[in-house]
């Protein structure tokens, strides 16, 4: 069985989107600084061209990130604020969870399969783990993240840090509970854009 990690572009003070996050405005206000890194230079992702990277070393770790994805779980929030990615997440082939209250209706129709979760994080890891066979659950969205590490799931964090200070708009790490979450550093690499952190959760 693979990991359960996230990969998440983060400005120095914690945010991963700016404030007023929508549907027309996917990253908030301000929030689309935290994915220049993806799309400022001419080095091509070989599983997407239409991320284009200032470095092979962002592309290497960029492109990581699609091999080793088997399956994805989101949170409604992200799901509605991309519009379900019209059917078609950036990782083809790969099924994507979303854990949700309410099972929406209509649904995008596209390549990617969805199945919608309403019984809990706990059940939404175990089915894309299930369905990811040996490779990775990849887990997006702040809230998904935090239920994750309250609940002794995620295994790893991978940080895109962007040097920037956006000030305002939603953290990655809002935890709640008294418990200190202890990492440690397995892997840093620096590009001009963007430094790529890695770190395994001490369980």
């Amino acid at each position: 069985m693979g990991k359960v990690v996230v990969y998440m572009s983060m400005s120095l003070d914690g945010f991963i989107a700016g404030p007023n996050d929508s549907i027309a405005q996917p990253l908030g206000e301000g929030g689309s600084v935290l994915h220049e890194w993806l799309f400022d230079g001419n080095i091509a992702s070989k599983h997407n061209d239409f991320f284009q990277l200032l470095s092979r070393k962002s592309r290497g770790v960029f492109d990581e990130s699609f091999e080793t994805a088997g399956a994805i779980v989101v949170g409604r929030r992200t799901y509605d604020v991309v519009g379900g990615w019209g059917g078609n997440h950036p990782i083809h082939g790969v099924p994507v969870f979303v854990l949700t209250h309410h099972i929406p209706s209509p649904t995008p129709n596209g390549s990617t399969s969805f199945t919608f979760v309403t019984d809990g994080i706990e059940s939404a890891i175990e089915q894309a783990n299930a369905a990811a066979d040996d490779k990775n659950v990849s887990v997006g969205g702040a809230h998904i993240v935090q239920q994750c590490i309250n609940a002794g799931l995620l295994d790893e964090i991978h940080v895109h840090l962007v040097p920037v200070l956006l000030g305002s708009g939603i953290r990655l790490f809002d935890l709640s509970g008294d418990d200190s979450v202890r990492l440690e550093k397995t892997r840093v690499i620096e590009s001009p854009d963007v430094t790529h952190l890695t770190f395994r959760i001490i369980k």
